[in-house]
């Protein structure tokens, strides 16, 4: 009897390819405007494990696009946050959160290896790299998200090989920082050609050392190191995470 929560998915799918999404177990490092709605579809479509990973907490300016994200949020950590939204979701799915920075000393507390699936949704190049190169060689399929700041239009997305991008400042540096390590793998993204220009002209009422979240105690300016602070939308984040999610469910039924 397939669970009235994913009937409408298994008219699709097929009752086989959603037992083994009930047994799959996902990773998903990044819970931003891209991560945060990868696991909630991940969570929709009937993934049996989970595990997310982010450090950060919820901040304010978090709330147009980030799927945890709410104005009763500001200030809690964003993986707790995501991991009660799941349960609530579907309280049958194992969700696994670590409030950590994925780092490569901490990559051994997420046990890679034994995962079905990796996401990739980190910003920071220097983890996004290593996460990459860890992932590959313990043969575990990866998607990675490259950037979708400064970008408005969702159908301008695309999935290629990460040697195939083209036009997407991200996927330039992460295919620069692969090279300078001697990395040659393979492995599909997510990206998007759009780039829009910034307008200077709006002032922003944090990054120039005020917290809009200060009273949530949301921890440390985090928008005030920045030296360039870019827009992004919800219409491009949260669809970039569904591609994501997509490329885990088809990967599933091209495999049966």
């Amino acid at each position: 009897m397939i669970d009235p929560l994913f009937q409408r998915l298994a008219l699709i799918t097929g009752a086989e390819a959603l037992e083994k999404l009930a047994q799959t177990r996902a990773l998903v490092f990044g819970l931003g405007g891209v991560g945060s709605w990868c696991a909630e579809a991940l969570v929709r479509s009937g993934i049996g494990r989970i595990g997310i990973v982010d450090s950060d907490t919820i901040c304010i300016t978090n709330i147009n696009r980030q799927a945890q994200a709410t104005s009763r949020t500001v200030g809690l950590f964003k993986a707790e946050v995501l991991s009660r939204r799941l349960l609530e979701i579907n309280p049958g799915c194992k969700v696994s959160a670590w409030g950590t920075v994925f780092s490569r000393e901490s990559a051994g507390e997420f046990d890679i290896p034994g995962a079905d699936y990796v996401i990739d949704a980190i910003d920071s190049l220097g983890n996004k790299l290593d996460l990459i190169e860890i992932t590959y060689a313990a043969g575990v399929p990866l998607f990675s998200s490259m950037g979708m700041a400064q970008k408005l239009d969702p159908t301008r997305l695309k999935t290629a090989d990460i040697w195939e991008t083209s036009d997407c400042p991200l996927a330039r540096l992460v295919r620069q920082g692969l090279r300078k390590r001697g990395f040659s793998g393979s492995f599909t993204t997510v990206y998007s050609d759009e780039q829009l220009p910034r307008r200077e002209e709006i002032a922003l009422s944090c990054g120039s050392g005020l917290c809009l979240c200060a009273d949530a105690n949301c921890g440390t300016d985090w928008c005030g190191g920045r030296k360039v602070i870019n827009g992004s939308a919800v219409t491009v984040t949260a669809a970039a995470g569904m591609v994501l999610a997509s490329l885990v469910l088809r990967d599933i039924m091209e495999r049966q």
